[in-house]
């Protein structure tokens, strides 16, 4: 019998979800717990605690949550890049920095067009290296996750930026793009747009698939709607193996398969921010949610 917190919507999801695994309740004492990554080499889950100004870590090993970095330049999303490296999305830094292995702090892109991002808030690691990230307006909209400032670039885009430093627009016609992630075979990039808390009911809560263009430096054609959020809005999420998405939502983790339909989702008693797939196998799937990190074992792994 499945855990009462797993809604199964159709049938696929049986066999992704596992019948005696539950979802955990790791830690709570954050204000928004967001970004999450998760580096192999130390077995440990990096996150955010953006309103509170500090990435803290989770050690799998002990079950121990800590400081990582304070203060944090109100640090949203993380990935790894090619070498292992943290990329992170800065609010208060307005940045795409890395972490190098020697510890320091590398500014990688703070300004399009010599005026300064808005915030940026989600991030991605392409296979050529290249850095995909969203540029919304949060971290500059209040003091609370961020510096409150007026945007210099005026609207809201998606970027990527370069291995030899070039930044250009990839997306600019979304009202908030937010989290973001490539299909396994990169074909294909998803994009969630969380305009309603700006402009409300004309933004619809939707997760957009925009085409791949074959030298896989742009993307081509319009896009086309994946899903909408039937609960809040998505925000960020992370892609399996087998192309299904699972992102956050406003009452746990929605899960859609690759052709849009919903599969089930996992009930969390928090609103969900972000979600990241880890442990040994990388099917153990890590969720932030407002002031807490919960997490629950897959049948299904990481797209990569």
């Amino acid at each position: 019998m499945l855990d009462a917190q797993i809604e199964v919507t159709d049938p696929r999801f049986y066999g992704l979800v596992i019948h005696n695994a539950h979802v955990e309740h790791l830690w709570s004492g954050a204000r928004w717990a967001e970004g999450p990554v998760y580096v192999p080499s130390s077995r440990q889950l990096i996150f955010s605690d953006i309103p509170n100004d500090r990435t803290l870590r989770f050690d799998e090993r002990t079950g121990r949550v800590d400081t990582f970095e304070e203060p944090a330049f109100n640090a949203n999303g993380h990935c790894l890049d090619l070498q292992g490296r943290i990329i992170t999305a800065e609010h208060r830094g307005r940045s795409i920095t890395r972490i190098d292995h020697d510890g320091v702090r590398r500014v990688l892109v703070e300004r399009y067009e010599n005026k300064r991002l808005n915030s940026p808030n989600d991030v991605v690691v392409k296979s050529d290296g290249s850095i995909w990230f969203t540029d919304p307006t949060y971290g500059i909209d209040s003091d609370y996750e961020g510096v409150a400032a007026k945007s210099e670039i005026g609207a809201s885009y998606v970027y990527r930026l370069d291995v030899d430093g070039t930044l250009a627009v990839v997306v600019s016609d979304m009202v908030r793009p937010n989290g973001l992630a490539f299909s396994p075979d990169e074909t294909t990039l998803y994009i969630a747009d969380t305009g309603s808390s700006h402009i409300g009911a004309d933004c619809p809560p939707d997760i957009r698939a925009y085409e791949v263009s074959d030298d896989g430096q742009a993307l081509r054609g319009e896009s086309s709607v994946f899903a909408t959020c039937t609960a809040g809005v998505f925000d960020g999420f992370r892609v399996d193996e087998q192309g299904n998405i699972w992102t956050s939502a406003g009452d746990g983790v929605h899960c859609f398969a690759d052709d849009g339909m919903m599969l089930g989702k996992i009930r969390i008693p928090e609103v969900v921010a972000n979600v990241e797939f880890g442990g040994l196998k990388r099917n153990r799937l890590y969720i932030c949610a407002t002031t807490g990190l919960y997490s629950t074992y897959l049948n299904t792994r990481a797209a990569r």
